[in-house]
């Protein structure tokens, strides 16, 4: 049973709206399981859920800036620059 409802939390976390949301949630349940496994205490997966929700929030985050193209130049230099028209 609480296999199901773990599995019920993650998919409704990769059904959210926003990849901010996505990273949130999936980083909340993979810090939770981290902090359990690692402590073995119900602190250690509340901390766990926290940083890994911030974590995972801050990746989402930066999926969500789709303005910028990722280029190289004849150096192999890798930079940003905005996307041309209709990209």
């Amino acid at each position: 049973m609480k296999k199901i409802i773990a599995l019920s939390i993650v998919g409704l976390g990769i059904a959210a709206c926003t990849p901010t949301q996505q990273g949130a949630t999936i980083g909340a349940g993979a810090g939770a399981a981290i902090g359990a496994v690692a402590t073995g205490t119900a602190e250690g997966a509340l901390v766990g859920a926290a940083i890994g929700g911030v974590a995972g929030a801050l990746i989402g985050r930066v999926a969500e800036n789709s303005d910028d193209c990722y280029y190289r130049d004849r150096y192999g230099r890798r930079y940003t620059a905005r996307c041309p028209d209709g990209y």
